[in-house]
């Protein structure tokens, strides 16, 4: 899947679609959001400047923005924003891929950058490239926090809501290369230190 299309295909899904828990109830949603907040925060040093890459409608980045982070979400879906700035217009909102962060950013550079259920629904070349861009928004020490799920079997997504899963070859070489130290961690999701890139 190229990222236009999934990024086409999340556009247009029904809310429902988009997360196994609405299918449950509205709050176990939302409720999703803060557990994996308070999740986060075990690797995030408090008041940092965090981004929130793929942040749909603000189901994590609402809770992380309440623990007292200065979070910027950002989304390719304008109708995802919308939905955001509905339920918190305070919560700074940026309208972009990967590719145009750096634009939208300028000099700042990131405390932490966590990228949750974006980086399992793209090709392996979408997905180095976004981890890219999200490394680049990331001072150096800072904090990245990725979905980027390792497989005795790895192979890309063949569909909007597949998952693209890697060796941990794939994934050791591509670290050294983008500047990714992993860090220990309870977590499940990758959790890396943002130090200089080998290659």
């Amino acid at each position: 899947m190229t990222a236009e299309a999934v990024i086409k295909a999340w556009d247009q899904a029904d809310p429902d679609a988009i997360h196994p828990l609405r299918r449950v109830s509205e709050d176990a949603y939302w409720e999703s959001g803060q557990v994996q907040a308070a999740m986060l925060a075990t690797v995030i040093p408090d008041g940092a400047k965090v981004m929130d890459f793929g942040c749909g409608d603000g189901r994590v980045a609402i809770p992380v923005a309440a623990l007292g982070y200065e979070v910027t979400a950002v989304d390719s879906s304008q109708r995802m924003l919308d939905r955001l700035a509905e339920r918190a217009p305070d919560v700074t909102a940026v309208h972009a891929a990967a590719d145009s962060i750096a634009a939208h950013l300028g000099r700042r550079k990131m405390d932490a950058v966590y990228t949750l259920a974006v980086l399992i629904h793209h090709s392996y070349a979408d997905c180095l490239n976004i981890i890219g861009k999200l490394r680049s928004a990331t001072k150096l020490g800072g904090i990245l926090v990725l979905d980027w799920p390792v497989a005795d079997q790895p192979g890309e997504a063949d569909s909007w809501i597949g998952v693209t899963t890697w060796s941990k070859e794939q994934q050791d070489d591509a670290c050294e290369r983008l500047g990714l130290e992993p860090v220990d961690s309870e977590l499940p999701w990758g959790v890396y230190r943002a130090v200089k890139a080998t290659g």
